[in-house]
């Protein structure tokens, strides 16, 4: 594995730990700041929403420079984002510490997915996004539960402060490890544009918001879910993000792998497998035991899904494709956005802290629709290209001599 990698993953932990610690967080942040739970899960969607925004405007200004100068900036920015969260002393304040850290995340995901492919053979290009990731999910497994115990024992304010000093760490390692870049050759703004006038790029995006989105329906409110409903203690909230951490890794690791192999077959399991995990997750969040293997489940099956996805994108945006894995990665958090905001509403309408998981089936049930339309497509494509290919050659050889 090259060292580069490495340090992708190390800047990829940093975020994912900032990204999914506030889910730990939110009743007391919320209480700390006097306001509702569902009003705190604005920190979810504002963040997301930052992603969905800053993704496309930030990697279209590291079009200026190389990628690993961008890639060490977006570290700078993101570590004085969760500095400013961290002193905040307002709940607005909070959100937009927030915003400025969610600037930097989705360019370094959609950057740093275009570099990691390129360091590797092609056949391996899912399995070294796949190793960028995993910085992703082993924050779950590692930073999420971590800064979710120091936050409920000490302070939350003491655990964004920590993700600030990742950030630092991050920054140092990308400038250490990661072979200097120049800037892309042919990176204009109207060849990256255009990437978005292919239909299949805009149904794996629509894929990746659905899907996703069905994965937070549940998650960004985990912690009232569990201690409400299920049971747990609020000391426990950490061990369950331990396992729903351990369940993202898995799943990441096995999209990574079969989506060189299979990726849409890939897609069409871990769409319906998630959609059915989601709808069962509202009857087994009563039990403690049933819960946790659901929960487990619910990360597995939905970061099955990122590799593919990823790969999906880069693949049909081929010649293009540093904005469109950027905006994917937008497409991730816009997920995030729309499934907190619908999560939000169905509790704040009295249906219960399960209710997000009815919401997150549907979601992650249209994402299915998409995939089958997606595929459908692709095959009416190459089939109108077969018919094609012997009207175009049998010319010529009609007017071939024929020789006995």
């Amino acid at each position: 594995m090259p060292l580069a990698l490495l340090a992708l993953a190390i800047g990829a932990f940093g975020i994912g730990t900032t990204e999914f610690v506030v889910m730990g967080l939110l009743p007391q942040i919320a209480d700390d700041f006097g306001v509702s739970i569902p009003s705190a899960g604005f920190l979810v969607t504002g963040y997301a929403l930052g992603v969905v925004v800053g993704a496309p405007l930030m990697t279209l200004l590291g079009t200026k420079v190389g990628r690993k100068t961008m890639l060490m900036l977006l570290m700078g920015v993101f570590a004085v984002g969760n500095l400013l969260s961290a002193l905040a002393p307002t709940f607005p304040l909070m959100l937009v510490g927030r915003i400025v850290t969610s600037l930097a995340h989705g360019a370094f995901f959609g950057i740093g997915a275009v570099v990691a492919a390129e360091l590797v053979a092609p056949h391996k290009k899912a399995g070294a996004i796949a190793t960028m990731f995993t910085g992703l999910t082993v924050a779950n497994i590692v930073g999420v539960p971590l800064g979710t115990f120091i936050g409920q024992a000490v302070g939350w304010r003491l655990t964004f402060a920590g993700v600030a000093a990742l950030g630092v760490v991050g920054l140092f390692g990308i400038a250490k490890l990661v072979p200097p870049m120049p800037r892309p050759e042919g990176a204009h703004l109207r060849r990256e544009v255009a990437a978005f006038r292919n239909v299949q790029v805009v149904l794996a995006m629509g894929m990746t918001v659905l899907g996703f989105g069905g994965v937070f329906a549940a998650v960004t409110y985990i912690a009232p879910m569990m201690t409400h409903v299920a049971g747990y203690s609020d000391g426990a909230v950490t061990w369950l993000l331990v396992l729903l951490g351990i369940g993202m890794f898995l799943g990441n690791l096995i999209g990574g792998r079969y989506a060189d192999r299979a990726l849409m077959p890939m897609l069409y399991t871990t769409l319906g497998g998630l959609a059915v995990a989601l709808a069962l997750f509202t009857f087994t969040a009563h039990n403690k035991i049933l819960a946790a293997v659901t929960l487990l489940l619910v990360g597995a099956l939905g970061f099955a899904t990122v590799p593919p996805l990823q790969k999906r994108v880069l693949d049909q945006a081929h010649g293009a494709p540093t904005l469109a894995s950027a905006v994917n990665i937008g497409a991730f958090n816009l997920g995030n956005a729309l499934a907190a905001w619908l999560g939000g509403i169905v509790i704040s309408a009295g249906f219960g802290y399960t209710a997000p998981n009815w919401v997150g089936a549907l979601l992650a049930a249209a994402a299915l629709v998409l995939a089958l339309w997606s595929a459908a497509l692709e095959r009416r494509t190459s089939a109108r290209a077969e018919a094609a290919v012997p009207t175009a050659a049998a010319a010529p050889a009609a007017r071939l001599p024929v020789h006995h």
